[in-house]
């Protein structure tokens, strides 16, 4: 079988939050959905810092949607929600959102990374990976992984450069993967593939040490193409 975009669900019209929009990897993926047509509420533990960014992609070319910012409490309030923040304040920006995220489509995208003078490597997390301890602190919310390997210079660039590459979707609720699947989708260049089961994520979000290896030798903006869909 190969990937079929359109048995995917339409999506027109879903608003997206970004908790953590401010930061390079949420301020790039707000600017590429606002131009794809989607509403996008920037979050911020600060919300003057998340209304000048909102007000400084509104203003970039191709945007074609509403961009506003506000409180990571506001933007959790969003159809479907990114979870962009360090990984150093993702437990505690998610356990404070507990109640409000529930029932909502929830997408984490952390990357639980450490630096050293050899280069990025993978930290090791309790729960196996920044999705799934996103899942144990909201148990009513449909957590999914996706959006770990797309540069976060590539989204913002004002250019609107095809980004030629896969996003892998993880996650437990098919229909909630689906959704992410369209979501990715809908940016020029890109394939939502579903990639398993959220189990699995802690391999993706630990590849992403690689890609930057990657990209700093060679001086790219290398992402992911699977063959054979």
């Amino acid at each position: 079988m190969s990937f079929d975009p359109s048995v995917l669900p339409d999506i027109t019209g879903l608003t997206v939050g970004i908790l953590g929009g401010t930061g390079p990897q949420g301020r790039g993926l707000a600017y590429r959905l606002a131009v794809a047509g989607h509403p996008v509420v920037i979050g911020s533990r600060t919300d003057q810092r998340a209304h000048t960014t909102a007000a400084e992609l509104a203003a970039l070319p191709g945007v074609s949607a509403g961009l506003r910012g506000g409180s990571n409490h506001e933007a959790a309030g969003a159809d479907l929600v990114i979870v962009a923040v360090p990984w150093e304040g993702h437990a505690a920006t998610l356990s404070a959102l507990r109640e409000r995220l529930a029932g909502r489509i929830v997408v984490d995208c952390v990357n639980p990374l450490g630096f050293d003078a050899r280069g990025p490597y993978p930290l090791p997390v309790p729960e196996g990976s920044a999705a799934e301890q996103a899942a144990a602190l909201l148990p009513q919310a449909r957590v999914c992984a996706a959006f770990h390997h797309v540069s976060a210079p590539l989204l913002a660039d004002p250019a609107l450069p095809p980004l030629d590459q896969d996003v892998l979707v993880l996650g437990d609720d098919r229909e909630a993967v689906a959704v992410v699947q369209a979501l990715a989708s809908r940016l020029p260049g890109v394939r939502g593939i579903a990639a398993g089961r959220l189990r699995n994520a802690g391999q993706v979000e630990a590849l992403t040490a690689n890609l930057l290896a990657v990209n700093r030798r060679y001086r790219a903006h290398a992402g992911l193409r699977l063959t054979g869909l």
